[in-house]
């Protein structure tokens, strides 16, 4: 594929790019940007990548980058070595402590959700590129993007949760919750329900502030790869000058936080004992052709010297420490199952 080659070139050459599909498109999109700056995001068109706790924004500029699109080839075979992760049992006790306590802090009263994760380090060299490859061969449904910057890294994701898309004054957001092994019988817990639940009263109530139209879909079982999850579909109509107050009071979303948000948030730093850094955190494409398009940054791993895969999930007073560590431990395979090391 021709933006492989381009993509191999810019990152030989150590500049930024971007290449990402949408989900169900078989279009490969890519930005490349013409030179090494770390360009702040603050409303101009291009590629944004945010962190978690928002204070790290930044874009790929359109006015400074250039665009290809390309169909993706699915004749490309499919590779994997099923590679092992070695679990820690060290990274297994401290993430059910961590699970434990989030549900007594919830049981006491202070929150009604809460949103812990864990990142999964290991030592190899991956070959980035069959590894996007694998990538976007295996999950077509999700948002799957490669991204990367000489002076933030290489981070490389299929994220199942969009965050909002904007069209001209129309907008669409997803509430979505709950995940388990997918199966043709999908049965699920009042737990499950209840997470679900939280995110779409959450969304809801915050766009009703900013929208002058609100409508609610019912909720339904989506698949994303080897797992299900629940989801809500919420339209509206928004105008232009509430844009970017609404993304900001929809991020970080209960999916990835908790509630309250800020409280929530301040939990979570706290207490995680590391840093989520883009994990959590939106991207996609920003005002490109009257169009913003935003995920949230979830099944996503770091590429560098230590690699890193990130995942978690959402606490109530009902979870179980050990359930939720497998619950990681399964949304780990989508990242561990399409990995390439170097030969």
């Amino acid at each position: 594929m021709k933006i492989f080659v381009k993509a191999k070139s810019q990152f030989k050459n150590n500049l930024p790019f971007v290449l990402f599909a949408k989900p169900n498109e078989n279009q490969l999109n890519a930005y490349f940007q013409s030179d090494n700056e770390l360009h702040k995001f603050i409303n101009q068109s291009g590629f944004v990548f945010t962190s978690f706790e928002g204070l790290t924004k930044i874009v790929l500029p359109k006015e400074n980058s250039a665009y290809f699109e390309e169909e993706i080839d699915f004749n490309l075979s499919f590779k994997s070595e099923s590679i092992q992760i070695p679990t820690l049992n060290e990274d297994k006790i401290h993430f059910e402590n961590l699970v434990n306590n989030s549900v007594e802090a919830i049981k006491s009263g202070n929150f009604e959700k809460l949103v812990v994760s864990r990142k999964i380090d290991f030592s190899a060299g991956i070959d980035v590129f069959q590894t996007y490859e694998n990538l976007l061969n295996a999950y077509s449904t999700a948002f799957r993007y490669l991204f990367f910057h000489p002076k933030v890294g290489i981070w490389i994701g299929a994220t199942p949760e969009q965050l909002i898309k904007i069209n001209n004054d129309k907008f669409e957001t997803v509430a979505l919750a709950g995940t388990q092994l997918y199966s043709n019988e999908v049965h699920w817990t009042s737990k499950e329900i209840q997470e679900q639940q939280f995110v779409t009263d959450y969304i809801i109530s915050n766009c009703e502030e900013l929208a002058s139209t609100i409508e609610v879909s019912e909720s339904f079982t989506v698949q994303a790869g080897k797992l299900a999850h629940i989801k809500t579909k919420i339209f509206g109509t928004i105008s232009k000058e509430n844009e970017v107050a609404l993304i900001s009071k929809l991020h970080p979303t209960p999916a990835v936080c908790g509630l309250p948000k800020e409280k929530a948030k301040e939990f979570i730093l706290k207490n995680e004992k590391y840093d989520r850094k883009f994990y959590a955190g939106y991207l996609g494409e920003w005002n490109i052709n009257e169009t913003t398009n935003l995920f949230v940054n979830l099944r996503c791993m770091e590429i560098g010297k230590k690699n890193s895969i990130y995942v978690g999930c959402g606490i109530t007073e009902d979870s179980v420490a050990e359930n939720e560590f497998i619950e990681t431990q399964n949304k780990s395979e989508t990242i561990k199952n399409i990995i390439i090391t170097k030969a």
